[in-house]
């Protein structure tokens, strides 16, 4: 952490490295106006299910360009996608000591239609915010990038292509996980995953993840 600013993309249940980033910086941007990347987490996000890991992923409609604005992306409705992405959530985290307690905030955003994949997200993302009581300043970009001010542009580096110990600012911290009897702790999960077991003390985890300087 060299600035006060951090720059991330918008992204769906944005993973727990994500989120130590809007615990650690009070400024952030989420960028809106980049060009749309597949099979990043803008759109899909890893969950810690009875049979491992899970990708769940948010289909999109094609876009008629090749290269459209993220802000401009919108949610395609192919294969019941709401219904099975809620599901396994249930099925995931039924178990985990907060999910009923938090269940309701979410299962709106799985009965609810939403035209654009950006605003999905971020409405998400103020939900779990709010929750966890992150109070960050978040702004969305109005063009590419930011200018005017010294920003840590972190927008490649949370990426499920990009391991999270090429992260300086981040090493995450173990907290309880449903299934770690069985498969051990595994980093790199969501948010979901962080909330639903560990409820409020997920704000700890979160500021003990964070590597440097704090808020």
């Amino acid at each position: 952490m060299t600035n006060r600013i951090c720059l991330l993309s918008s992204a769906y249940w944005a993973p727990v490295q994500y989120y130590a980033k809007l615990y650690a910086y009070p400024e952030v941007w989420i960028e809106a106006c980049e060009h749309y990347v597949k099979q990043t987490w803008r759109n899909r996000c890893l969950i810690a299910s009875p049979g491992g890991t899970q990708v769940l992923t948010v289909p999109v409609v094609k876009p008629a360009a090749d290269k459209c604005p993220m802000k401009d992306i919108r949610i395609s409705d192919h294969g019941n996608w709401r219904h099975l992405h809620w599901n396994a959530l249930v099925a995931a985290y039924g178990n985990s000591p907060f999910f009923e307690f938090y269940a309701d905030d979410f299962q709106p955003f799985y009965t609810r239609k939403w035209d654009f994949l950006f605003d999905f997200n971020e409405a998400i993302r103020r939900k779990v915010c709010e929750l966890l009581d992150l109070q960050p300043a978040v702004r969305q970009t109005a063009s590419y990038g930011l200018t005017g001010g010294p920003a840590d542009d972190l927008r490649d580096t949370i990426s499920p292509k990009v391991p999270w110990e090429a992260d300086a600012g981040f090493a995450p911290r173990p907290y309880y996980q449903v299934f770690a009897r069985k498969y051990g702790f595994q980093p790199g999960l969501s948010v979901a995953d962080l909330l639903f077991n560990m409820g409020p003390e997920a704000l700890l985890v979160l500021r003990d993840s964070v590597v440097g300087a704090g808020r």
